[in-house]
C-alpha cells in the first residue's frame, strides 16, 4: 500500500427537513386542530482514530464525503426521520485542519477517540409548535437549517516516543531493523527508505517503547532538495531524537562532521521546537573502522563537530552498543513520564488550592 500522509477533503453535512403545516381531519374530530410534524436531523460527519490504519491513501482519491438530508414532517404527528451520520476512519496522529483559517479542528492521539467535522443542520418545526390558546390554527412552520460544510486537510504524525534523524545511508533503516521489530527495506545505497517505518522496541516483557525511521535528509532539503523535508512532520510528536552519522562513510571524500553539520541546520531552518528537542548522537557504523583508529576519530569527531550531550558508538550491522542504547532510551523515556505524572499531580493539587493539608488548621476540624 502507497503510504500517504497528506490530504484535502470536503465534508458536507446534511440539512435538516422541513417542517409542514397540515391540520386534522379525522371524522368526528371537526376541530383536530394542527399535527404538523417536525423534520428530521441531517446526517453530522465524525472522525475516528484507528490504530488498525497507517496511512491516508483513503482520502487521496476520494475527496467529498456528503452525509444525507433529514426527512421532511408530516401530518398526523409524524415527525420526519433524521439522516444517519458519517463515520470516517482515520490514523491514529491525524491532525486535522480547516484550510480556509488554518485552525486545528481535531487531534487524533488515541484509539477509538471520536470527533465532529461537521455538524448535521437542524430539523424545522411543524405548526404543532405554534398553537396557542389564542392562535387555535397557526400555519407557520419553520425550514430545516444546513449543514456544515467544511474544507479539511488531513496531516498524519506518526506516534512514536524516539525518532531517527541521518544522512541517506547512515544505517538508520539498519538500526531500526536490530532493536525492533520493524523489516524496513534495507540496501547498499542512499534513500532507500521513501516513508517513515515504526517499530516496538520491547526492553523486557512489560517494558517498551516506539521508534519512528523516516528518509534521510541532505543539504538543502528545507530548499527541495533530495525528498525534501515533509517527513520531519513524523518526528514532532517525538520526546527524544537520535542522531545518526555514518562514522566510516564509503567515500573518503565525505565528512561526517559536515553532513552533521548540516542535518542540525536543516532541522532548525524546519522548526525551532523541534530543534530544541532532546537530541543524542550515534556514532554508527563502528565495525568499519578498525580497532585501534575508534578512539581517535570518535574524539576528533567530537571536537570538530562541538558536540556536549550524550554520545553513543555503535554497530547497527554487528549489534554491538545498541543494547547499551536501547536501555539508556528506555530509562530516559521512563523519567520523563514520572516528571509529567508530578507536574500534572501538582496542577490537580493547585487546581483544589490544597498543597497540603494541617492537621491544626481549623478548616479540618470537627465541630464540637
Amino acid at each position: 500500500m502507497k503510504f500517504i500522509d497528506e490530504a484535502k477533503i470536503e465534508v458536507v453535512a446534511g440539512d435538516g427537513g422541513n417542517g409542514v403545516a397540515s391540520f386534522c381531519r379525522e371524522k368526528f374530530r371537526p376541530f383536530g386542530g394542527p399535527d404538523g410534524g417536525d423534520g428530521g436531523k441531517g446526517g453530522s460527519i465524525f472522525a475516528v482514530a484507528d490504530r488498525n490504519i497507517n496511512t491516508l491513501v483513503d482520502y487521496r482519491f476520494a475527496k467529498l464525503h456528503r452525509a444525507k438530508r433529514g426527512e421532511n414532517g408530516r401530518g398526523s404527528d409524524c415527525y420526519g426521520k433524521g439522516a444517519d451520520d458519517i463515520y470516517l476512519r482515520m490514523p491514529v496522529g491525524t491532525l486535522i485542519a480547516d484550510q480556509n483559517d488554518g485552525a486545528i479542528v481535531a487531534d487524533l492521539t488515541e484509539h477509538g477517540q471520536i470527533a465532529l467535522l461537521a455538524k448535521g443542520g437542524e430539523g424545522g418545526w411543524g405548526n404543532i409548535h405554534f398553537k396557542t390558546s389564542t392562535n387555535r390554527a397557526p400555519r407557520q412552520k419553520t425550514d430545516g437549517k444546513e449543514g456544515e460544510r467544511r474544507d479539511l486537510r488531513l496531516e498524519l504524525k506518526v506516534l512514536a516516543d524516539v525518532g531517527l534523524l541521518g544522512m541517506p545511508n547512515a544505517g538508520k533503516s539498519t538500526f531500526i531493523a536490530a532493536v525492533s521489530n520493524a523489516r524496513p527495506k534495507i540496501a547498499d545505497y542512499p534513500f532507500t527508505t521513501l516513508h517513515p517505518n515504526l517499530g516496538m522496541v520491547r526492553v523486557s516483557h512489560e517494558k517498551s517503547f516506539v521508534i519512528a525511521d523516516i528518509p534521510g535528509l541532505i543539504e538543502g532539503a528545507a530548499d527541495g532538495a533530495g525528498l525534501g523535508v515533509q517527513f520531519l512532520r513524523h518526528l514532532q510528536r517525538t520526546r527524544l531524537l537520535l542522531h545518526i552519522v555514518d562514522l566510516a562513510p564509503f567515500d573518503a571524500n565525505v565528512d561526517p562532521v559536515k553532513e552533521a553539520k548540516a542535518i542540525v541546520k536543516e532541522l532548525k531552518k524546519y522548526d525551532d521546537s523541534l530543534f530544541e528537542k532532546p537530541r543524542w548522537l550515534v556514532l554508527n557504523k563502528l565495525d568499519m573502522v578498525p580497532e585501534d583508529e575508534r578512539d581517535k576519530k570518535v574524539k576528533d569527531f567530537i571536537k570538530r563537530f562541538g558536540w556536549k550531550g550524550p554520545m553513543f558508538r555503535i554497530s547497527a550491522l554487528t549489534h554491538e552498543g545498541c543494547d547499551e542504547l536501547v536501555k539508556e532510551i528506555y530509562e530516559h523515556l521512563a523519567a520523563l513520564r514520572q516528571q509529567e505524572q508530578r507536574e500534572q499531580s501538582g496542577l490537580a493539587e493547585a487546581a483544589m488550592g490544597i498543597d497540603s493539608i494541617d492537621a491544626d488548621d481549623p478548616r479540618f476540624k470537627l465541630a464540637d
